[in-house]
């Protein structure tokens, strides 16, 4: 097989589209889950946290995702 060389990632090929509906889809979402799984599990707090109300969880919720997005561990 040949090496091609690009100058731009604007001059590679695309990616192929997979088909609608195909059964492979399901496996290959379920591979790139566990893959980014493995390269940065989540890391949950144990306990059980009680909120007032629903506003105040969403926030919770949103600094928590901020956290795992930024931890280098």
């Amino acid at each position: 097989m040949p090496i091609r060389k690009f100058r731009s990632v604007t001059e590679m090929p695309g990616v192929r589209p997979l088909r609608p509906l195909d059964p492979d889809n399901l496996r290959i979402a379920c591979e790139l889950t566990e893959l980014s799984f493995a390269l940065h599990p989540w890391r949950f707090e144990p306990g059980v946290r009680k909120f007032r109300s629903p506003e105040e969880a969403n926030r919770h919720r949103q600094e928590w995702e901020k956290k795992q997005v930024r931890s280098p561990h």
